[in-house]
């Protein structure tokens, strides 16, 4: 086995280590090959002109496999004291104290994570300077289906985005690469979290009493029955998503992949549509085509709720 390979990442040198390590095993399925840690290095260092707009400034919970996707499971938020210097770091407020985040903000940075054998990326829906990170710029609905059928899946995020557009906001969709689609609204930071949290449990309050059979607001899983949970709690102080190209710790190595709108009615769609072997051609689409660069602000898309509601 390898016991090293050297990565130049624009100025930076990053040392992959064990980079023959295999975190994903084949499965018996054709879809689940085997994947390497320089497997995983070379798709983030491909992806990552695509990924780093949608991680720069953000801290980030990290989750961690060093033994592959077969082994324990580490979810990383304190950066460690042996992290290179140059990695950036946002220190941020937590009950009782602070926590030190890691933050991708370059190349670099995304291999020697890699090189950590951090599969995943957890972003924060705010980013460090700018409208601080008391503010976030960006409200996810997460759709998570009752069981393995992706049907209910795509009806969510049709009904989801013809809200969204009605009350004039616009949306972007994204497969998890686990389950669910997350469709994603760009703001402008100037709400607090409370707030953006409150009009997110609105909307889907609003999409659960007009779908009752299909969708619901119910926290608690035996709550649910069958039908699809809007999960809005992402959306609180401290709480993450999965970053736009992150990898998932699943077989065959899946991508939370942004799509288009339009995708929602091609029969091919799922949750683990794309993977670390295609994902970057589905980069390259420029899918979402500018559609979160202009943040909004929800006094009016509030208004337009609360008289939909009467």
């Amino acid at each position: 086995m390898t016991s090293a390979r050297t990565l130049r990442a624009g100025r930076r040198t990053v040392q992959l280590h064990r980079p023959d390590k295999v975190l994903f095993p084949p499965g018996d399925k054709e879809d689940h090959p085997r994947y390497t840690k320089s497997d995983l290095a070379d798709y983030y260092r491909a992806v990552a002109p695509f990924m780093l707009p949608h991680l720069r400034g953000r801290p980030l919970m990290l989750e961690r496999h060093p033994d592959g996707v077969d082994g324990p499971r580490f979810m990383q938020k304190d950066t460690p004291d042996h992290y290179p210097d140059w990695i950036t770091r946002a220190e941020v407020a937590k009950e009782g104290g602070t926590v030190t985040h890691t933050v991708c903000d370059d190349t670099a940075t995304l291999l020697y994570l890699a090189d950590q054998a951090c599969l995943t990326l957890h972003r924060w829906m705010s980013r460090v300077g700018g409208g601080g990170v008391d503010h976030p710029d960006r409200l996810v609905f997460d759709l998570d289906p009752a069981k393995d059928d992706f049907g209910p899946v795509r009806e969510a995020a049709r009904l989801t985005g013809e809200l969204l557009d009605h009350i004039g906001l616009p949306s972007a969709l994204m497969t998890t690469g686990s389950r669910g689609l997350h469709v994603i609204v760009p703001l402008n930071g100037r709400h607090d979290f409370d707030e953006v949290r409150d009009f997110a449990k609105d909307v889907a309050e609003t999409l659960a009493l007009a779908h009752p059979e299909q969708l619901t607001t119910a926290a608690r899983k035996k709550d649910r029955g069958d039908r699809l949970y809007l999960d809005v709690q992402r959306n609180g102080y401290a709480q993450t998503a999965v970053a736009p190209y992150s990898v998932r710790a699943k077989p065959g190595a899946p991508v939370a992949a942004p799509v288009a709108w339009d995708a929602i009615d091609d029969p091919a769609l799922s949750a683990r549509r794309w993977t670390i072997a295609d994902a970057v051609e589905q980069a390259r689409t420029d899918p979402w085509a500018g559609l979160l660069r202009s943040g909004r602000a929800l006094g009016p898309a509030r208004r337009k709720l609360r008289a939909l509601r009467g």
